[in-house]
């Protein structure tokens, strides 16, 4: 069994404890950022952090790493009020993966690294043409976290665009059809496989399969 103290974690590597602290959670859901600013410079990157806040109203947050010069995609948001989030597909990981590189501002990733904008009546933000599942957000709050300089942003879904079935009839999305990635820390990639799925849980009922 390893066990390692918070004392010997400050102490590590900063490489070292990077891998370690980016990967210690397991598998996160992939989405790939698309914002565009006044002067329609669109902007593309990775995020990992993207998280479920509640359905009623329909709120997802993210946490967004410190501004940087070259990092347009804050600035985008603030500006714009709005941008996108868009599943990253198994067969284009690498062209995902790309976009985490730093570009310098006013550079846009979808020309960069291969990906189409995609655009719908109404939204100004681009989305991934290539993606099977496309959402678009109105920002509502943004928390600056003065701990370590990063940024929570919380945004309510206006906009939902999904390929055919990959939306149940009952409101599941299936990220097996949608052919979503998973991924875990900052270069490892995964298809998923699903293990079973369950009915809701009660105290009195014992946990039971409803494939």
């Amino acid at each position: 069994m390893t066990v390692i103290n918070a004392q010997q974690i400050d102490g590590m590597e900063k490489a070292y404890r990077t891998a370690l602290m980016n990967s210690i959670t397991g598998y996160k859901p992939l989405n790939l950022l698309g914002t565009v600013n006044n002067d329609n410079r669109t902007n593309l990157c990775i995020v990992s952090s993207v998280f479920h806040m509640g359905s009623n109203p329909s709120l997802l947050g993210m946490v967004i790493r410190p501004e940087r010069p070259h990092n347009d995609t804050l600035k985008n948001i603030k500006i714009t009020g709005e941008y996108t989030l868009n599943n990253v597909m198994c067969d284009f990981y690498k062209e995902a993966h790309q976009t985490s590189a730093s570009y310098e501002s006013g550079v846009s990733e979808f020309d960069e690294c291969g990906f189409d904008e995609y655009y719908h009546e109404g939204f100004k933000s681009p989305f991934v043409r290539q993606s099977s599942l496309k959402i678009g957000l109105r920002l509502q709050e943004m928390i600056d976290v003065k701990l370590n300089g990063t940024t929570i942003v919380i945004g309510k879904v206006e906009l939902l665009i999904a390929n055919d079935e990959v939306i149940q009839t009952n409101g599941d999305v299936d990220h097996i059809i949608a052919g979503s990635a998973a991924g875990s820390g900052l270069d490892a990639y995964f298809k998923t496989v699903q293990l079973d799925k369950l009915a809701y849980a009660k105290p009195e009922r014992a946990p039971a399969s409803i494939l």
